[in-house]
């Protein structure tokens, strides 16, 4: 039970502090369950994200749902959920409740721009360190610039590029193409 309150602790804190969606958490999540508690590897969180992405649902619960489960299953699944989930609900009712009163207000509305600012450099660096862990030789530097011209130029959604990737990746370890 103490493991399972832990989890619902670590996702608490890490659901409070995740402003501005689940590509924000990412360098949360390396520092707390990757690096500080050793629950996951960088390379299963990468493919939790990427898992997360192409699967219903908001990329930041689900990539804590798997990390829950692959650390005490089930029950683990469900506290980590749980624990993410409880500081936005609260954050979330607390918002609506005030913010017809006070969205007009300068400094709210400054520090609505600060807290974007804030979330613009925390995605950038959770892309360079995914990029640097992810990116590793010709081959994947073509995925990457594939991938990254069709998200910017068409309207293809995300998930059938997660998806086209992933399968693009498995027939050339299969094809014995790429080494694993």
């Amino acid at each position: 039970m103490k493991e399972l309150m832990e989890l619902i602790w670590v996702f608490a804190q890490i659901g409070a502090c995740t402003f501005g969606g689940g590509y924000a958490m990412l360098p949360l999540l390396q520092r707390e369950v990757v690096e500080k508690r050793n629950w996951v590897t960088e390379e299963e969180l990468m493919d939790y994200y990427a898992i997360g992405q192409c699967t219903p649902g908001i990329i930041a619960i689900n990539t804590a749902t798997f990390i829950g489960y692959k650390r005490k299953g089930l029950c683990g699944g469900i506290f980590a959920t749980i624990g993410f989930v409880i500081p936005s609900l609260i954050i979330i009712t607390l918002i609506a409740a005030f913010m017809k009163n006070f969205a007009s207000l300068k400094l709210v509305s400054s520090a609505l721009s600060g807290i974007r600012i804030c979330v613009c450099a925390l995605i950038l660096d959770a892309v360079i360190r995914l990029y640097k862990k992810a990116v590793v030789d010709k081959v994947s530097v073509g995925i990457f610039l594939v991938v990254l011209l069709l998200s910017l130029l068409t309207d293809i959604p995300s998930a059938m590029i997660v998806v086209a990737a992933g399968l693009f990746g498995y027939i050339l370890v299969w094809r014995g193409g790429m080494a694993k």
